[in-house]
Parts: C-alpha cells; sequence; structure tokens
C-alpha cells in the first residue's frame, strides 16, 4: 500500500472484486438480504485480517457486518468515518 503524505491512498469504499472477497456464505447471504433492501455499504481490507464486510438498510439507519459465516452482525463494533 502507498502512503502520500503520512495517509493512506484512498480506495474505492466497494471494489471492483468485492464479490471476489466474499466468501460464500457471505456472498449468499448479500443476496438475501438484498431482498429485504439493504445493500452493501463498504468493505474495509485490513492487512493480514479478513474483509470487513459492512451492509446498511434502505434507510441507511442501521448498518450490519456480514460475518464470515453469513450470518448478520447487526450491534457490530466497528467505527465509521466519514
Amino acid at each position: 500500500m502507498r502512503f502520500i503524505q503520512g495517509q493512506r491512498e484512498a480506495r474505492p469504499a466497494i471494489p471492483d472484486d468485492a464479490l471476489e472477497l466474499l466468501t460464500y456464505m457471505q456472498k449468499a447471504s448479500l443476496r438475501r438480504i438484498e431482498n429485504f433492501g439493504w445493500t452493501l455499504k463498504f468493505i474495509r481490507q485490513p492487512s493480514f485480517e479478513p474483509p470487513l464486510v459492512v451492509v446498511e438498510n434502505s434507510t441507511g439507519v442501521n448498518i450490519g457486518v456480514l460475518e464470515e459465516d453469513g450470518g448478520v452482525n447487526l450491534s457490530p463494533r466497528i467505527i465509521l468515518r466519514d
């Protein structure tokens, strides 16, 4: 990863290869919850850790994390940035 003046290079919130980063169970879960208005909000890709897949409901009020096993954690312990 390149650093520019002390900051990380900007990455898109949803990378072009987003589905390739998800497990089979995450993909299945995402397809299921999309039927209820949830969408992929962003994917964080921390070094040496699995990607963190964040979804939000149609109103943008609730967020959740798609766990590796396909479960949706509606009380994630993450900090959102602007």
